[in-house]
């Protein structure tokens, strides 16, 4: 861009940083230099992410959700560019926290990456993108120094947890762990093009050697974030606790719920597609007909965590005649009178700021807020239009809008929510009113049924929707089987003592009991 553009530019442009806002001068943009290593063999396509982090000699430039604000990050679409070509980067056009010509002055590394699949918001770099060098910058930004250049040259290495979840492959052989797909009649139709539902079965100790023996089976799915692969890797741990006797034997599905557009949670949506009745009218018929599964409610029940612990919590309120019981754990808002601090159904709601103008928390530890939905939902919004955890729910709970695309909750902007919006989401996935609309039909088959285990310090504040939805329980005579656990967080919920799979235990015995009650199974002390 020429000199005469640039100050154009900054004349028409005011800054969000109130306290550069307040000087008179203009601000030129700040710019960097990315460069498409030549000797990439084929153009490319994608989200180009700058990230800019104070301080020297890092040896990671990424942002962290429980840190937003530490690492600043740009961003801009590239579409086919040749390898060998220089882009003039504007790193004030989308930005977070804020414009980066408003950043302090001082030393920074600073790191380029295209994510050439729009993953990057839902799982971050993978090793299909492309990842420039860290380039180290004493003084930046300044207008007085040359504009940084980056090459993007290679790929990411995996992560320490996708490299677990590969390795997982290599222990999962036949009568351990196998692979399960259909392609969806429902899915495809609604998609046009063939959509799979996708599993690991993991099976009990000597199944292939009792021929006859039928088995309860778990349906359990992973938070947001989760993959296929690390569903087999959750579902390796359960093996391995069945075969050191702490668990009982039973059939584990390890249903992954991820798509592009965040995760699916397993609800019929007007956006991702009838996913709740393609799993139970033709997964788990077909899942039936193969394994030796007890194909009665009373032998199938839902497990999850987080995302998970929300989709198990639908599947059983909307499906109570196919599932004998849920264990959610740590579930997502299900009484969105409180999502996670907004009352969503209050005059004049705005997710961002509280009556006071005040900021809603979103995470803490210890007491002490991290984030707050405010720098989560603009981040989201920096890192790319779909993946993140505030569209996810979009994607998952609105109704779909004149684009194609989900029509948003809320304004990223401004907070400010839509009651038309907030009004869809009510009658289809507040699950506090799901269970009062369904009680005069399915009351009896949701009795007892409901069991949800969470901590009184959720890093999410998950716990205050979980005590408003029990309220509403405890008022229908559902008899619910709720669990605070002081002190636990949304990480280190599972942990007994210092058993980080206590929980499991005490979860797997509870189902158990309730499909084989005369069982004799003991875990041993």
């Amino acid at each position: 861009m020429h000199i005469a553009s640039r100050i154009l530019a900054s004349v028409l442009w005011i800054t969000a940083a109130s306290l550069h806002a307040q000087t008179a001068s203009p601000i030129t943009h700040t710019f960097v230099r990315v460069t498409i290593d030549p000797d990439l063999s084929a153009p490319v396509s994608g989200r180009l992410l700058l990230f800019a982090k104070p301080g020297s000699g890092d040896k990671s430039v990424d942002i962290s959700l429980f840190h937003p604000s530490d690492t600043a990050v740009a961003a801009m679409e590239i579409h086919s560019i040749v390898p060998g070509t220089t882009i003039e980067m504007d790193a004030d056009q989308e930005a977070f926290p804020y414009a980066f010509s408003a950043l302090p002055t001082g030393a920074y590394e600073l790191q380029a990456v295209l994510d050439v699949d729009h993953s990057y918001n839902y799982g971050g770099r993978s090793t299909q993108d492309w990842q420039s060098d860290i380039v180290s910058v004493k003084t930046w930004p300044s207008n007085s120094n040359p504009e940084p250049v980056l090459t993007l040259a290679h790929h990411p290495e995996p992560s320490p947890g996708a490299k677990a979840a590969q390795d997982a492959l290599t222990q999962a052989k036949p009568g351990v762990a196998e692979k399960a797909e259909l392609q969806s009649t429902l899915l495809t139709r609604f998609w046009g093009r063939p959509i799979f539902i996708r599993a690991w079965i993991v099976l009990p100790p000597a199944y292939e050697n009792k021929a006859t023996t039928t088995y309860p089976t778990v349906y359990w799915t992973h938070g947001f974030g989760g993959t296929l692969p690390g569903a087999l890797l959750t579902g390796l741990r359960f093996r391995k606790l069945m075969d050191d006797g702490k668990i009982p034997p039973m059939i584990y599905v390890m249903l992954d719920e991820s798509v592009p557009q965040g995760t699916h949670e397993f609800a019929n949506s007007a956006n991702n597609g009838p996913w709740g009745a393609a799993l139970t009218a033709e997964f788990v018929p077909w899942l039936e007909a193969r394994y030796r599964m007890d194909a009665r409610s009373t032998g199938r029940f839902l497990q999850g965590h987080s995302s998970g612990g929300w989709a198990t919590l639908q599947l059983q309120i909307n499906y109570p005649r196919i599932f004998g019981g849920t264990w959610s754990t740590s579930p997502d808002p299900s009484d969105f009178h409180n999502f996670t601090g907004p009352d969503l159904y209050a005059s004049h709601a705005n997710v961002y700021h509280k009556p006071d103008g005040t900021s809603y928390p979103i995470m803490r530890d210890k007491g002490q807020v991290l984030a707050t939905l405010e720098q989560l939902s603009k981040l989201e919004a920096v890192l790319g239009p779909y993946g993140g955890q505030m569209s996810s729910f979009d994607w998952v709970f609105s109704p779909k809008g004149p684009s194609g695309a989900p029509n948003p909750m809320f304004d990223r902007v401004t907070g400010e929510v839509d009651p038309a919006v907030v009004a869809y989401w009510h009658d289809h996935y507040d699950l506090a009113h799901l269970v009062e609309a369904k009680w005069s039909n399915d009351g009896p088959l949701l009795k007892g049924r409901i069991h949800l285990i969470i901590g009184t310090a959720d890093t999410f504040y998950l716990d205050e929707s979980a005590h408003l939805f029990e309220a509403r329980l405890q008022k229908l005579g559902a008899a619910p089987h709720f669990t605070y656990i002081p002190g636990r967080t949304h990480f280190d919920l599972y942990r007994v003592g210092e058993d980080p799979n206590g929980l499991f235990y005490q979860i797997a015995a509870e189902m158990y009991g309730i499909a084989r009650p005369s069982s004799k199974w003991r875990r041993p002390q």
